[in-house]
């Protein structure tokens, strides 16, 4: 396992070996996925059209979602 800091916050990076120690599966985790939650918080109790403002502020990746 191994964090790096990237410009939306930390990325993780997994790597798991089998018992022969041959790459078994590599799995990244985008910055994004954790702090889609952050902006969740932050519109809780707002209007709907306070969305959009506090999407972009928050600067999230939607693909980095799926990773």
């Amino acid at each position: 396992m191994s964090l790096v800091e990237g410009w939306r916050g930390e990325i993780c990076h997994v790597a798991l070996t089998d018992a022969g120690g041959r790459l078994a599966r590599y799995k990244i985790v985008d910055p994004s996925f954790h702090n889609w939650i952050g902006l969740g918080m932050a519109l809780r109790n707002q209007a709907i059209s306070d969305f959009p403002l506090c999407n972009k502020s928050f600067n999230l990746s939607y693909c980095g979602f799926d990773l």
